[in-house]
C-alpha cells in the first residue's frame, strides 16, 4: 500500500460512538428528560477541537509537513479522526459532521455491521456507561497509507495495556515521533492496570487523567482535594513520564481547574473558566475532559507550551459544559466564528489575564 506524507496536525484514535441516554433520579424512576442519540466523538471533536482548531488556529501558523515551511492558516484539513459507517449510521449525524468541515473525517463504510453505540445512563449523581454493540477499536495500523497517517499529535483513550499496543505499532513506523496524548479510559483506572501503566509512561509525552481516575490508579483517598491531586502528580513523575523523564502530567480537576507539572518545573494550577459566582452557567459536564484534551492539542500546535495549552484545554472545556449536546456554532456579519455566541479568544485572553492575577 503506497504511504503519503500527511499534513495533519492532530488525530484521535477514539472510536465514532454514536451516545443514547437514559435519566433517572436517585431511586431509579424515570426523570422524564430525554436528549436525542449523538455522536460521542462528534463531541470530542466538535466541543473541543474545532472550537480552538478552527477559531484559534485560523490566526496561527503551523509547519507544512511536506514542505517545512510556515502555513499561514490551519484548516478543518488538519484534524483528522475515522468514522465507521455502519449500516445504520443516521443521515443527521453526518451531515452534522460534513458541515463542520467535511476535511476532517475519514468514512468508512461498514455495510454489515453496526455503528458503534452505547448507553450513558444517569441515576442521580452517577453515570453509567455500556456500549450496545461490539466496538470497532483503531490503532495506528488504520492510518497506514492514508492522509491521517503520521500526524503531529496522536490521541488515544483506552487501558494502559492497549496503549502498549498502539505505542508499539506507532514505533514500527520509522521516523514518526508524535506528541503522545494519552487518556486513560475511566473504567481501567484501576490499581491493578498500575503496572502496565508504569510499562507506558515512559513512551507518552502528556499524561492525563481526571483527578478521581488519577487518585484511584495510585490507591489514593477521595474526596479529591488540591494537596491530594498534587501528591498524585509527584507520584505518577517520580514513575516516570516521557523520553529522559521529559513528559508531562495534566489532571483535569473539574471545578477545581487543572494542575500540571513536569519533573523541571514546578507545578502550576489553571483555574476552571466556569467557577465561583459563574459556576450557575453549568449544564452537563458530560464530554468535559475530552474537550479539554482537544483544545489542549490546539494548544501544543499553537504555541508549543504546556501551561499555554492547558489554557487552551480549559477555554474548550468551558464551550462543551454550558450546554447539553454540540455548541452552537454561528457567524458574525464580518465571518468571525462563534461558539455559544462567544468568541474562543475572547474567552482565552479572559483566563489569562485572571491567571496573572493569581
Amino acid at each position: 500500500m503506497a504511504t503519503t506524507n500527511s499534513c495533519k496536525s492532530f488525530v484521535t484514535l477514539g472510536m465514532f460512538i454514536i451516545d443514547e441516554f437514559s435519566f433517572m433520579d436517585g431511586e431509579g424512576r424515570p426523570t422524564g428528560r430525554t436528549l436525542e442519540p449523538q455522536g460521542s466523538w462528534l463531541q470530542t471533536l466538535l466541543e473541543e477541537e474545532v472550537p480552538m482548531l478552527l477559531s484559534e488556529l485560523a490566526f496561527g501558523t503551523c509547519l507544512d509537513n511536506i514542505r517545512g515551511i510556515p502555513s499561514p492558516r490551519l484548516s478543518p484539513s488538519h484534524i483528522g479522526m475515522i468514522v465507521d459507517e455502519g449500516h445504520d449510521f443516521p443521515d443527521r449525524i453526518k451531515q452534522e459532521l460534513l458541515n463542520y468541515g467535511k476535511e476532517m473525517w475519514m468514512f468508512r463504510k461498514q455495510p454489515h455491521l453496526a455503528t458503534t453505540r452505547a448507553i450513558n445512563s444517569y441515576r442521580g449523581e452517577f453515570r453509567g456507561f455500556e456500549y450496545r454493540t461490539p466496538r470497532l477499536r483503531l490503532t495506528p495500523k488504520d492510518f497506514v497509507g492514508t492522509e491521517l497517517e503520521r500526524p503531529k499529535i496522536l490521541h488515544f483513550i483506552c487501558s494502559p495495556s492497549r496503549a502498549s499496543s498502539i505505542m508499539s505499532e506507532a514505533g514500527l513506523q520509522a521516523g514518526w515521533d508524535p506528541i503522545t496524548v494519552y487518556e486513560p479510559i475511566p473504567d481501567r483506572c484501576v490499581p491493578e492496570e498500575l503496572p502496565a501503566l508504569k510499562n507506558i509512561l515512559p513512551f507518552i509525552s502528556i499524561l492525563s487523567p481526571n483527578a478521581e481516575e488519577a487518585l484511584s490508579l495510585l490507591s489514593l483517598p477521595l474526596p479529591a482535594s488540591k494537596d491530594v491531586i498534587e501528591k498524585a502528580a509527584d507520584e505518577f513523575l517520580e514513575i516516570g513520564i516521557g523520553k529522559q523523564d521529559t513528559g508531562w502530567i495534566v489532571i483535569r480537576s473539574g471545578a477545581m481547574g487543572a494542575y500540571l507539572k513536569s519533573k523541571e518545573t514546578q507545578g502550576i494550577w489553571v483555574d476552571a473558566f466556569w467557577n465561583g459566582a459563574d459556576a450557575n452557567v453549568v449544564v452537563d459536564v458530560t464530554g468535559a475532559g475530552n474537550s479539554f484534551l482537544g483544545g489542549f492539542a490546539a494548544g501544543m500546535i499553537l504555541s508549543g507550551d504546556v501551561y499555554q495549552a492547558t489554557l487552551h484545554g480549559t477555554v474548550s472545556a468551558s464551550f462543551a459544559i454550558e450546554r447539553e449536546g454540540l455548541p452552537l456554532l454561528s457567524y458574525t456579519s464580518s465571518a468571525v466564528e462563534m461558539w455559544n455566541g462567544d468568541e474562543p479568544l475572547r474567552r482565552l485572553e479572559v483566563l489569562r489575564q485572571r491567571q496573572k492575577k493569581n
